[in-house]
C-alpha cells in the first residue's frame, strides 16, 4: 500500500481523537462543577430553572425553587452552577453596581432646584412670579403663522393640481 493512500484514514482518526478529547474534557468539568455544588447557590438546570440549592446528596440535589416548592433533582440535570451577581440579576433583578461610590441621582428635580441661603438675589428671583421670556410667541403671533402655513400647503396644492391636468390634456405616448 502506498502512504498517500493511508493518508485520509490518519487525518480521520486523529479528527476522532481530537473531538473525543475535547467532548471528554467538557464532560470532566461540569462534572466538577456539580460536585463542587455547595447549599446556598444558585443554579440553572437543563431544563431552563433558576433555583437555590439546598441540599446535596450523591447523584440527587434538592433545589429551592421558591417559598415552600422544593423540589428533587438528578445531579446530572443542573446544567449551570451560577455565582451570586448572576443569580440574582436574572432571578431577583438586582443589577450589581459596580460604581458604588459615585453619585446617587435623585428621582425627583427638587434637590436640583434648591438653593444655597448665600445665594439671596437668585433665591429671590427663581420665587417671584414675573413671567420668564422662554422665547415662545404669543397665541396671535402663532395664529398668524398657522394661518400662513395653511395657505402655502393650499397654494402647493392647486399647483400640483394644474400640474396634473396639463398632463392628462395631452395624448398620451401609449398606442
Amino acid at each position: 500500500m502506498n502512504a498517500f493512500t493511508l493518508l485520509p484514514f490518519i487525518v480521520l482518526i486523529a479528527a476522532m481523537f481530537l473531538m473525543t478529547r475535547s467532548a471528554k474534557k467538557k464532560q470532566h468539568q461540569a462534572a466538577q462543577m456539580r460536585n463542587e455544588m455547595q447549599p446556598g447557590s444558585g443554579v440553572r438546570t437543563i431544563g431552563g430553572m433558576y433555583a437555590t440549592v439546598k441540599e446535596v446528596n450523591e447523584d440527587t440535589v434538592l433545589l429551592d425553587a421558591g417559598p415552600g416548592v422544593d423540589l428533587l433533582f438528578a445531579k446530572n440535570s443542573i446544567g449551570a452552577v451560577l455565582t451570586d451577581e448572576e443569580y440574582n440579576r436574572i432571578v431577583h433583578g438586582i443589577e450589581h453596581d459596580l460604581k458604588s461610590d459615585a453619585a446617587v441621582v435623585p428621582d425627583d428635580a427638587s434637590s436640583l432646584t434648591e438653593t444655597d441661603e448665600t445665594d439671596e438675589p437668585a433665591a429671590a428671583a427663581a420665587a417671584s412670579d414675573d413671567k420668564i421670556d422662554l422665547g415662545k410667541k404669543d397665541a396671535a403671533e402663532r395664529g398668524d403663522d398657522a394661518i400662513l402655513a395653511a395657505e402655502d400647503k393650499a397654494d402647493a396644492a392647486e399647483a400640483k393640481a394644474a400640474d396634473e391636468s396639463k398632463k392628462s390634456d395631452g395624448e398620451s405616448g401609449a398606442k
